[in-house]
């Protein structure tokens, strides 16, 4: 058996790795395939002498510098890891060497799971970080109050989804009162308010086409957000996270700051 190189005098310093949740599921997938290379060893019955339980160790060694670096801990403790229970030395008859290695395949497995443990954790801790931070930006960002009013609270309170359909239901009630058609709802209400043809509200003069491509573009948004945001939301239940939640609602603050500033479209040589 190789000999290992001695160890450095004193106590030796670790750097844990500041994992991306991206590289945490990567490094979660490769250990899984470690498990299932290991697991397959038994299945094929190779034997404790066999090529392919030195490339089966190699890649668990390479996968755990690899994922958590080599001046880990993880790395460290396993750098030189083997698949085999007990010691092995000269004289070791077959039968024991293959015994000590087929007990060794379930220890193994064993090990590659706690470090996958390992990285679920500091997944878990990165999740609950990122929704803390994005929790603290929805108060950062100038909200409409019509649309803060309602989905405040909400989503502080971790109702993602209801936050975003409530915000998208005071942005067409919204669109209800500045243009007095409480009798339409939905995409027709939305057509009709901002048609270019004949709008009743209008986000510029409409002198040009460019103005009447912005008046196209904004009818298009505001049917987006009834079609693609509100009413999904009504009819069938959402799972939202906190990031993507936050992005649908800036989406509908901006709605909202826009039918702000929009004016009621006058007949030309009239005052408004």
């Amino acid at each position: 058996m190789p000999k290992r190189p001695a160890r450095p005098s004193g106590p030796k310093t670790y750097v844990s790795k500041q994992f991306t949740l991206d590289e945490i599921e990567r490094g979660i997938e490769k250990l899984q395939r470690r498990i299932t290379e290991v697991k397959d060893l038994k299945d094929k019955q190779v034997r404790y002498d066999d090529q392919a339980r030195s490339n089966v160790q190699f890649n668990i060694q390479e996968t755990i510098r690899e994922v958590f670096g080599e001046d880990s801990a993880e790395y460290d403790r396993h750098r030189y890891h083997r698949i085999s229970h007990g010691s092995e030395h000269i004289g070791m008859t077959p039968y024991e060497l293959q015994s000590g290695f087929e007990a060794g395949i379930p220890k193994t497995v064993t090990m590659l799971e706690g470090l996958i443990q390992r990285l679920e954790e500091k997944r878990g801790d990165l999740q609950g970080d990122a929704a803390q931070l994005v929790h603290a930006t929805l108060r950062s960002f100038d909200l409409h109050p019509r649309i803060a009013g309602v989905v405040t609270d909400l989503y502080e309170n971790g109702h993602y989804a209801n936050a975003v359909l409530d915000g998208a239901i005071a942005l067409v009630n919204f669109v209800k009162e500045k243009s007095g058609r409480h009798d339409l709802d939905g995409k027709k209400l939305v057509q009709e308010v901002f048609s270019v043809n004949n709008p009743i509200l209008v986000f510029s003069d409409l002198n040009d086409q460019t103005d009447r491509d912005e008046q196209e573009g904004m009818m298009h948004l505001f049917e987006g957000a009834v079609m693609a945001i509100r009413n999904p939301r009504a009819h069938a239940l959402f799972d939202h996270d906190p990031q993507r939640a936050l992005e649908y609602i800036v989406l509908l603050s901006l709605l909202a700051k826009r039918l702000e500033e929009a004016k009621r479209n006058m007949p030309r040589g009239k005052p408004e």
